[in-house]
């Protein structure tokens, strides 16, 4: 499928500058495009890659100003924000890709199980037992739905993901391949002989609407009530979520992230990747925390920006990591300082 200049500014509300006919069916890296390839430039970093790009098209901000001359050929479709612009021309393409439907004959649905309608339910996956599915969903194969599981409309399930038994799973969820939601939280309790006694987990993972989920995660259930995920949260791959946790509205979460058990997170959070935050505590809404932070207690200010671990208001902990480097040099400045009074001191009982 090929779109033009003309075609994409129009979609975009943007400008065109140079031939309006000129057409793309591919996006492409700008330091890799060639012919027939649509680009983006939005981050200064890569300005270069465009004055030797093979590309077609390329999307740029408004206010862009060539520093050096373009390769010929190139059209350029100026818009309010090009990055935001770029990806919603990546939302149009993917909408358009052909969507699977119908269940295979190689899967398993349970007789009691409830199947919307544009439903698609791949070789090998399961439904169990009085689970329901919404319209249009997709079931990828080897996905486990467990007994009496709700998955709502236009929700995707890639390959590999598990969800146990009575989670509940919101409209146009996205779960990458390999999460795992619903397992047993780490509940045990230790015993006068030195061994622990599991602690049965009996509630339940419900994921809100538009949250998508990356590969690889654990989101465990309650061990009483929720494990919460709500609406339009982004969590990257390799997360661990532990019972009883809340994750806020459109918090964001970047690979690598651990949440301890019965924290509750705000909406609008930022979170690097590796962040470990402990259990029982809470994080106000608007928090940024940077990358390998650690969270031992409440945040409660609204919008503060933390780092390090553990983590400190912003600069307070960028200055902290900073005196961490110079602390080889000031152990040698305290040596040296030592020796001096050593000697001083030695020179006064002298006298």
């Amino acid at each position: 499928m090929q779109f033009t200049a003309e075609i994409i500014a129009g979609y975009l509300g943007g400008a065109v500058e140079g031939n309006k006919e000129a057409a793309v069916s591919s996006v492409a890296k700008i330091e890799e495009a060639g012919a027939g390839d649509l680009v983006f430039l939005s981050n200064p970093k890569y300005e270069e890659h465009i004055y030797r790009t093979g590309a077609t098209i390329a999307i740029v901000n408004r206010d862009f100003k060539a520093q050096h001359p373009l390769p010929e050929g190139l059209t350029l479709v100026r818009v309010d924000n090009a990055y935001k612009a770029f990806a919603s021309l990546l939302n149009l393409y993917v909408a358009n890709k052909p969507k699977k439907t119908g269940i295979s004959p190689l899967a398993f649905v349970h007789p009691s199980a409830t199947v919307g309608t544009d439903v698609y339910i791949g070789e090998y996956a399961v439904v169990g037992e009085g689970a329901t599915v919404g319209d249009g969903t997709e079931i990828w194969p080897q996905v486990y739905v467990g007994d009496r599981v709700r998955v709502g409309a236009g929700a995707k399930l890639y390959p590999g993901v598990k969800v146990y038994e009575e989670c509940v799973i919101g409209d146009r969820v996205t779960v990458h391949g390999g999460t795992v939601i619903g397992g047993d939280g780490f509940g045990f309790a230790p015993t006068e002989d030195g061994s622990f006694q599991k602690i049965p987990q009996i509630g339940n993972v419900v994921i809100e609407e538009d949250v998508e989920i990356g590969s690889n995660c654990s989101i465990d259930r309650a061990t009483m009530g929720s494990t919460r995920i709500r609406r339009g949260a982004k969590l990257d791959n390799l997360i661990q979520v532990a019972h009883n946790v809340v994750i806020g509205e459109s918090t964001v979460m970047a690979a690598q992230v651990g949440i301890a058990g019965s924290t509750k997170v705000g909406s609008h959070v930022m979170m690097g990747g590796q962040v470990g935050v402990v259990g029982h505590i809470t994080i106000a809404d608007g928090v940024k925390i940077g990358s390998q932070s650690g969270i031992p207690n409440n945040i409660p200010t609204p919008g503060v920006t933390v780092f390090g671990s553990p983590a400190y208001p912003g600069l307070e902990g960028h200055r902290i990591q900073a005196s961490v480097k110079q602390l080889p040099e000031l152990r040698k400045q305290v040596a040296e300082l030592a020796k001096q009074l050593r000697a001083l001191q030695e020179q006064l009982a002298a006298k």
